[in-house]
């Protein structure tokens, strides 16, 4: 498994998969391997991901500064704070995202500098690494031990997850609960994993930089995101902004995140106290597991950081998100070859749709899936 990211942890997993002979994962490999080799170009990004960068970077900035420093109608400010989420979750999805898996550029250190955008965002990039990085690209969609489906009670996202009535409803504040999700990474999230030194079942050590990093870059956010702007807009203007940006922020991240693995085609495993084997490959696993959503289209595409192709990221997570469309044409043809499906909607809409009717389904105490 190509996570690429040396951390300090230690996982108490009781999954393990079958990979002796990964027939599927070594094909696929060698022939993505071919394809960059053969065109002479690197995994890493480019100027197409590096411009996108500086537009990405000086919207935020410019809109920041003209909420802080202009005067402007209630609407205006509510409009441009929406906007300004929706350009931080750009910049979490294409920036952030690529360096923290290392494939943002071929320099570690550039890698690191833009991975702490994740920081910006008011979570930690350190934390992100091995939560999502390690945890969620191995164990994906393995309840007990995969964060990104846990939870649990607010949110049932697996059939083999406990059942309690206010889930009939889930369908709808769901949506609450993706929009203040960026808050709670400030106030909550962070704090408990940072505290209780694991994320589910994984245990972590943070090095001494990583806990200055940490707690540095919260005081910053502390005074970018509400100190500073309290003192020049008021409290008011304040309040209705960070909250505008945030829900714009975080319904954007959430949704894209949960349209790769909880929709109704993609399968879910469960950890249980005894050692389990799972019979398939870990690639086989992963797309089992991952779907794609309007791959043809390119504005979507553009804004989303390629995590619309999260088969080709969860299969070669140390790649750029700007060649997933190339190569996901040959792993298409190895899902087809080994007679593996490869899970894609054509439109976002459908992949919304599929994720509503998913949570609605899991809502109901007796559903039990197809896979």
């Amino acid at each position: 498994m190509a996570i690429g990211v040396h951390l300090k942890f230690h996982l108490m997993a009781k999954v393990s998969f079958n990979n002796k002979q990964q027939i599927f994962y070594s094909s696929l490999k060698k022939a993505v391997d071919q394809y960059f080799k053969e065109n002479g170009i690197k995994r890493t990004g480019n100027w197409s991901l590096y411009s996108k960068t500086i537009i990405l970077v000086t919207a935020a900035v410019g809109s920041y500064l003209f909420l802080l420093l202009g005067s402007y109608p209630v609407f205006v400010g509510v409009t441009v704070s929406l906007f300004l989420g929706c350009v931080l979750a750009s910049i979490g999805f294409n920036v952030m995202h690529d360096a923290c898996h290392g494939s943002y550029s071929s320099k570690k250190w550039v890698n690191e500098l833009f991975g702490l955008t994740m920081n910006a965002l008011g979570s930690n990039a350190y934390i992100w690494k091995i939560k999502h990085n390690v945890v969620h690209h191995t164990y994906t969609n393995v309840d007990g031990i995969d964060d990104d489906i846990a939870k649990s009670p607010l949110l049932r996202q697996c059939a083999s997850q406990k059942w309690v009535p206010a889930h009939k409803f889930q369908w709808a504040y769901m949506i609450l609960l993706y929009g203040i999700s960026t808050i709670l990474w400030v106030l909550l999230t962070d704090m408990i994993k940072y505290f209780s030194k694991k994320i589910v079942v994984t245990e972590m050590k943070m090095s001494l930089k990583e806990h200055i990093i940490f707690w540095v870059t919260k005081v910053l956010y502390i005074f970018f995101y509400i100190v500073l702007p309290v003192a020049l807009v008021g409290w008011q203007a304040w309040l209705v902004g960070y909250l505008v940006m945030n829900m714009a922020l975080g319904l954007t991240l959430s949704l894209v995140f949960q349209l790769a693995h909880v929709v109704e085609k993609t399968a879910f495993e469960e950890a249980g106290e005894e050692h389990r084997l799972i019979d398939s490959e870990w690639a086989i696993h992963e797309v089992k597991t991952t779907a794609n959503f309007a791959i043809n289209n390119k504005a979507i595409s553009w804004f989303v950081g390629g995590l619309n192709f999260q088969i080709e990221h969860h299969l070669f997570p140390r790649v750029s998100h700007i060649h997933y469309p190339a190569i996901s044409k040959i792993v298409q043809e190895h899902c087809q070859k080994f007679d593996l499906p490869y899970h894609s909607y054509d439109t976002m809409r459908e992949a919304v749709a599929s994720h509503v009717k998913v949570m609605k389904q899991l809502g109901h105490k007796d559903f039990v899936p197809a896979y």
